[in-house]
């Protein structure tokens, strides 16, 4: 393909980095299932060389994802998690790192529970609030990692704002971007210097493979990036990569559906007798609404709500659903529901977690591709079957 900078976003998720076989003509990425390759001479290979330093089907990934981030370096690997560990890598002890009070559970558990038992600090505050993010900033901080929105309550962060603050701290500021996705946002844009996505998510699309993802665009980052995915080894196998590859072709027009889907159903959640609270960043109500119209190009497909419920009835709810499957993880064509206080956030302690805005009654739903009608009906029912 020529200059893939030259297209646009849906021409180059189907394009970029891939290129027919050239000995078969093969249309697709062919799934390169090798361990080791043939060396011409000792030392002189063809690229490749052992299969956790690289493979040609993660390559082609790799490449992908970097286009469709507008970066110039991909790294792919075998989770989510195992992204985000590779930029705590960059990280020494006596590093402090500030980052979200309501960040998602299992990046909490790594920050908490890993990596502070080797002298790394944490500042968890409000990243909505750039003066508070500032103030939290000390001599020894070495990154912001920023989740936007953030899992679960959907708090909108202002990244060019972060990025600033950053980089007047000599920091790193990588962001999440799992729930946005590339089609909707793209921090490199607004000044961060990493991005990190769970591929598990929207960009695989069919909750069947597990991958994360690393892009930026500074070429020193990058090396040292691909020095901790190689010296470590969370990489994804080439079946793995094969999946995402088939997940990012179709990404723009499944995160259209999902983008619609979410709007209806957070008006109609809105409006809900049994709600409390609804968390959509396009609703003209939430508070980070403006700022989300100007960062990103749409809403997303995730939606959080508040029900005036204990902890007993909220589960009760989500397992009464029948077309939202009770399930964690989220960005399938399928609809999800879940309860972060039992399910993904459970790792948070309760008054952390309390204190951050997770309440017992809190659900989040990651809406999916079906008929938006049918999504009502299933809420409208587990309401009424648990609430009355």
């Amino acid at each position: 393909m020529t200059d893939s900078d030259d297209f646009r976003f849906e021409t180059r998720s189907i394009h970029a980095g891939q290129e027919p076989d050239e000995e078969t003509g093969a249309l697709m990425t062919p799934i390169y299932a090798n361990s080791t390759y043939v060396q011409d001479a000792p030392g002189d290979h063809r690229g490749y060389e052992y299969s956790r330093t690289g493979n040609p089907t993660r390559t082609d990934l790799e490449a992908n994802l970097a286009s469709l981030e507008g970066g110039e370096f991909g790294r792919a690997f075998s989770s989510g998690m195992g992204s985000i560990n590779t930029v705590l890598n960059l990280l020494d002890a006596g590093d402090h790192v500030v980052t979200s009070e309501d960040v998602y559970g299992g990046t909490h558990r790594i920050f908490t529970q890993v990596y502070a038992d080797y002298d790394v600090e944490f500042s968890f505050v409000d990243m909505t609030n750039p003066d508070e993010v500032a103030a939290a900033v000390r001599d020894e901080t070495k990154l912001l990692w920023v989740e936007t929105p953030t899992n679960p309550l959907l708090n909108v962060v202002d990244i060019a704002a972060m990025a600033d603050i950053a980089a007047d701290a000599d920091a790193l500021c990588a962001v999440d971007n799992t729930f946005a996705t590339p089609y909707l946002q793209r921090p490199l844009d607004l000044g961060a210097d990493i991005v990190s996505h769970s591929l598990t998510k929207y960009l695989g699309g069919h909750s069947d493979v597990v991958g994360g993802a690393l892009v930026t665009d500074d070429p020193e980052l990058d090396e040292q990036l691909g020095f901790y995915q190689n010296s470590v080894g969370a990489t994804p196998g080439p079946h793995d990569c094969f999946l995402v590859l088939r997940g990012t072709k179709t990404l723009g027009v499944r995160m259209d559906r999902h983008c619609d889907n979410a709007r209806t159903i957070a008006r109609w959640l809105d409006d809900h007798e049994a709600v409390e609270t609804v968390y959509y960043p396009g609703l003209d109500s939430h508070p980070g609404h403006e700022l989300a119209a100007e960062q990103m190009d749409d809403f997303g497909g995730m939606v959080s709500f508040e029900l005036d419920a204990s902890l007993e009835e909220a589960a009760e709810v989500v397992a009464e659903t029948e077309v939202f499957t009770l399930a964690e993880s989220l960005g399938g064509v399928e609809s999800l529901i879940e309860q972060p206080a039992t399910m993904t956030h459970a790792a948070i302690p309760r008054e952390e977690r309390l204190a951050a805005g997770l309440s017992d009654g809190l659900i989040r739903a990651s809406v999916g591709i079906e008929h938006v009608d049918d999504l009502k009906a299933d809420l409208q029912q587990a309401f009424e079957a648990v609430l009355g």
